[in-house]
């Protein structure tokens, strides 16, 4: 038995080392065809990276599922084949649709996960389910963020469900990717989530704390030759557009004019890439999802244009969550002061040079004109952003940026030049710390914005620091914003405070079919300023339960302090009625109980919820919101999104009932052809909207969309009930066609 044991051990430690050791790729010696087999003599020579470790529900064993994964390279493409096994034969797989981008735990799925630069801060992800849908992101601060799945690249690749198993095979252009030349190995790794046991699995291992993109864990990918420069990479990008918009509320002139425009990619070598646009369609068709908004402050919504997402951690990881210097969505929008509401301003063009110089540096630099708009006697202004990004110690770096929002003359007459007067600039340095072992992350910054006003008090900082490991995680957030500093290119929505914020967490991970793991945890989020001491705070206690199946559930007590700076409307913030807003340095406290719970996501059907009920300022509210989703697999998802909030306050005060809610249906024809058709009630800005979007992706990033959008006021009676849709607001039919030709 003895002597057994040594044996075992001895095999396993080889097997440690030849993992530890990485993976070896090698030159292709023919032809590889994407068609999910195994046929090509290159795949029975090539290295094989197996013995996956999970990730969840567990961290300390091997994969139950087991799976294979070979790599081979040639000119033009690296080629990936893969084997996922299963215990159990002619199983069934979850995905929620045909679409592309798929996400979450529940679905079946493979994913490479690539550090072509080798920092562990940057990289690459390319997957595919068993109905071979595709999805790719770009990582960003570590792989420890959200996925930026709205960027679209050209990759090729099939899936086949075989029985005891199922297969893929991918095919990635080294033009779609950016890699520092002659490297001897990148950093690389894959996962793989499994339903059946509820499983995910990791080649490289990683801790269930973490994320299984987390780069700080992959291993090597070792070539038989260092890499060259894949040569020539332009790529043009036109486009094509025709819409009809009647905008009703304001009265305006039916839009018909067509547009035309593109971009352009060129390769600066294997990791820099210059973008260039003329004409862009910064309408985007894809509508942001409405949400009810308590809050004094503007609301976040994330970028989709493509223009702005590659390499655009470089731009927008700058600053922090809730004051970023450079947002690039206030690029081709401004407001209309007469109707204050929020207008397209057309772009005559711009350029982006961004992307790695070495291993240590990455720089960026942006310049976009936007055009003038008489009717609100505004200029053509010009918006410029530098930034460089130099990598210290493992995984962090130190980044300086510097914008420019310089107003000019209408630059089609033949008196431009610039208007010194009306200008707003910013300069900011930011450090990112991230340990070699990812236990450790966070940030610290200071900003300074400068316009012709030329105040003091102009400017923001902050440091952030993370500690987390499998039983603990802690966060401590200090920040200062001055009374003065503006942002205009950026995401303030609110200047002059101090903000601190602790939290801590504990889980145990017990041993039992049911529960994962589960664990208390308090928090603490104080702001306040210089005039008026602590504006606002939370205090929070709370529970936190993941199951096995997928599910969690979390628990909140919480008291909130506010005090009200403005007259301020808690049922409406943009109400207009002085005489029921709260008075002016009035303050509150309220106390109340939040409740969330998200079932098992890989049923068919799914459902969450979130309740908050107890007091609110000086009343009351109770408030549910959540989704029922149920899954046509794999051709349709038929979902609900609603939020409802009772708010009853004093008799003096409003008191209301909010209501959004919003039916979708999501149809997948097949990989290419998507349509996706919902409605939006949102009865606190009296809006009905109604919008649809065919999708027909026709080749690898090119799509032909035809997208409808309607806008209502609601009718209701007395109550506030919905009753039937009033006159219109806005109504738009788009026709886009995008093209994408590799030259």
């Amino acid at each position: 038995m003895k002597y057994l044991f040594s044996i075992f051990l001895s095999l396993t430690g080889l097997v440690t080392q030849a993992q530890l050791r990485g993976l070896q790729i090698k030159r292709a010696s023919g032809p590889i065809k994407i068609d999910g087999i195994m046929d090509e003599p290159d795949w029975q020579t090539a290295d094989v990276a197996d013995h996956f470790k999970q990730v969840f529900p567990f961290d300390s064993s091997f994969a139950i599922a087991p799976t294979e994964v070979r790599m081979t390279y040639d000119s033009r493409y690296i080629y990936l084949f893969a084997i996922m096994y299963n215990k159990v034969s002619q199983r069934k797989y979850v995905t929620t649709s045909l679409k592309r981008d798929y996400r979450g735990p529940s679905n079946d799925g493979f994913t490479l996960v690539l550090d072509t630069y080798k920092d562990k801060t940057n990289g690459f992800l390319f997957g595919i389910n068993p109905f071979g849908v595709q999805r790719e992101a770009l990582l960003t601060n570590g792989g420890n963020d959200d996925l930026s799945l709205s960027w679209d690249n050209k990759w090729f690749s099939e899936a086949r469900m075989l029985g005891d198993r199922w297969v893929c095979e991918m095919a990635i252009p080294f033009k779609t990717l950016r890699f520092k030349q002659n490297l001897s190995s990148w950093f690389i790794n894959f996962y793989r989530i499994d339903s059946h046991h509820t499983e995910q699995s990791s080649w490289a291992p990683i801790p269930r704390v973490y994320p299984p993109t987390a780069l700080a864990f992959n291993r090597e990918l070792i070539w038989d030759k260092p890499l060259s420069s894949p040569g020539g990479n332009v790529s043009l990008i036109p486009y094509m557009a025709a819409h009809n918009i009647n905008d009703f509320q304001n009265n305006m002139p039916v839009d018909r004019a067509p547009s035309i425009g593109g971009d352009a990619k060129v390769a600066m070598g294997p990791a820099l890439n210059l973008d260039l646009t003329v004409n862009p369609d910064f309408s985007q068709v894809e509508v942001d999802q409405q949400v009810t908004n308590l809050s004094r402050f503007e609301i976040f919504y994330p970028e989709k244009r493509q223009f702005f997402l590659e390499n655009a951690d470089l731009f927008g990881s700058f600053g922090y969550g809730n004051m970023r210097p450079f947002f690039s969505r206030r690029i081709g929008v401004t407001r209309d002061p007469t109707i204050g509401q929020n207008i397209e301003n057309r772009i005559y063009g711009g350029a982006r040079l961004s992307g790695k110089i070495d291993n240590n540096w990455r720089i960026g630099l942006m310049t976009m004109q936007a055009a003038e708009n008489n009717a609100i006697k505004l200029p053509s202004i010009n918006y410029t952003v530098a930034a460089v990004q130099r990598k210290v110690f493992t995984r962090s770096n130190i980044g300086l940026m510097l914008i420019n929002k310089q107003a000019f003359h209408d630059s089609t007459t033949k008196d431009f030049k610039i208007l010194p007067n009306q200008y707003n600039r910013l300069v900011g340095i930011d450090f990112n710390l991230g340990s070699k072992d990812n236990k450790w992350n966070g940030k610290a910054f200071y900003h300074r914005s400068f316009d012709q006003t030329k105040k003091d008090s102009a400017f923001a900082s902050t440091i952030s620091l993370t500690y987390s490991k499998p039983k603990i995680t802690f966060d401590i957030l200090a920040q200062t914003v001055g009374a003065n500093f503006n942002p205009e290119v950026g995401y303030l929505p609110r200047a002059r405070f101090n903000r601190f914020a602790p939290d801590f967490f504990y889980a145990w991970y017990p041993k039992s079919k049911i529960i994962n793991n589960h664990g208390p945890g308090m928090d603490t989020d104080i702001i306040g300023n210089d005039l008026f001491g602590v504006t606002d705070a939370d205090y929070n206690i709370w529970y936190n339960i993941n199951f096995q199946n997928t599910a969690t559930f979390f628990m909140r007590v919480r008291q909130d302090y506010g005090l009200v700076f403005f007259p301020f409307d808690p049922t409406f913030p943009a109400n207009s009625s002085l005489a029921k807003n709260l008075p002016f340095k009035s303050h509150y406290y309220w106390n109340s109980v939040i409740l969330s719970y998200q079932s098992n996501a890989r049923k068919r059907f799914f459902y969450s919820f979130q309740s908050r009920l107890g007091q609110y300022y000086n009343g009351h509210r109770v408030n549910v919101d959540g989704n029922f989703s149920y899954r046509l697999q794999p051709y349709a998802v038929l979902s609900v999104d609603y939020s409802v909030n009772h708010i009853s306050l004093p008799s003096a005060y409003n008191s209301a009932d909010l209501i959004l809610i919003s039916p979708k249906f999501d149809l997948t024809f097949s990989r290419k052809l998507f349509w996706t058709t919902y409605f939006q009630y949102n009865n606190q800005i009296n809006n009905v909207n109604i919008n649809s979007r065919l999708q027909w992706r026709f080749r690898p990033v090119s799509d032909l969309y035809i997208v409808y959008t309607d806008n209502y006021f609601a009718e209701t009676n007395s109550h506030g009930d919905f009753l039937y849709l009033g006159q219109p607001k806005y109504r738009s039919l788009v026709i886009k066609l995008t093209y994408w030709l590799n030259l």
